[in-house]
């Protein structure tokens, strides 16, 4: 009889507990993320989402608890797990006044590799930046950026990334797109631990799902697990109308002539 061994966890984290004076943020937060998944850890604003990622990679230090990175304890060898993960937070973390191509150029000069040149078309070409690499970033739209972001914190080729919120503030087009990149990511073998406040996000992306509700884990499973932990609804059939998001989307989308026309007809 054989037995298997399940892989180690990219992210294991144990009784994780942080207060500010008073405040308990977290209090006793644990959950494990399989190597190559992407983990959606979904919570409102003030849910501890944050802070739980700061910890994780080394920017805070936790009051009690344990957690490990990549077989690392963030504790006990911040410098090894700083050295595996990449961060990018809720805000694009781009210089405006270098172009997309210089800001991916810097970030591998600062991580000493050698070839910036050629590591920065290449992450030009695939996250469709190639055409804006030599613009300023300022003049990117804010999916732009956050795609370049992303891009940034792939240099080095990181074993875990963090996404602390990368959708806020997004028109509905550059959240499919960044939706789309974090996608590609995990199909390359990239561990994903992505915080939002949106449903549709986890939905469509996490395998696995943590919910987090001040401070505490209280739902932690894939998208059919939670789902069964509420009865059936009753099934009426009615006509379905369109979301206001897929009219936005396919009204967006038509090609100008198509527009022009309806325009003309009205």
């Amino acid at each position: 009889m054989t037995t298997t061994t399940l892989p180690e966890p990219a992210v294991d984290v144990r009784d994780l507990r942080k207060a500010y004076k008073d405040h308990e943020v977290l209090q006793g937060v644990e959950f494990a993320v399989a190597p190559g998944s992407i983990f959606g850890l979904l919570g409102s604003n003030g849910a501890g989402k944050t802070t739980t990622v700061r910890i994780l990679s080394t920017l805070l230090t936790a009051d009690s608890g344990a957690a490990r990175v990549n077989g690392f304890d963030v504790a006990q060898d911040p410098g090894r797990v700083r050295a595996s993960i990449s961060l990018t937070g809720q805000f694009a973390a781009v210089d405006e006044v270098l172009t997309g191509r210089e800001n991916l150029i810097l970030v591998a000069r600062l991580r000493h590799l050698t070839n910036s040149g050629a590591i920065a078309d290449v992450l030009l070409e695939r996250f469709s930046l190639t055409d804006a690499g030599g613009r300023r970033a300022s003049t990117y739209s804010g999916g732009m950026r956050r795609r370049l972001d992303i891009a940034m914190s792939l240099i080095g080729d990181p074993e875990v990334i963090f996404l602390d919120e990368p959708t806020t503030g997004l028109d509905p087009q550059s959240r499919l797109d960044v939706w789309d990149s974090i996608t590609e990511l995990a199909r390359g073998g990239t561990t994903i631990l992505l915080t939002t406040q949106y449903l549709d996000e986890v939905e469509q992306l996490a395998d696995r799902i943590a919910i987090l509700h001040e401070g505490r884990i209280i739902a932690d499973g894939t998208l059919a697990e939670l789902k069964d932990l509420l009865p059936p609804a009753e099934v009426e059939y009615v006509e379905k109308q369109p979301s206001l998001e897929e009219i936005f989307l396919s009204i967006t989308r038509e090609e100008p002539r198509t527009r022009a026309t309806a325009e003309d007809s009205s």
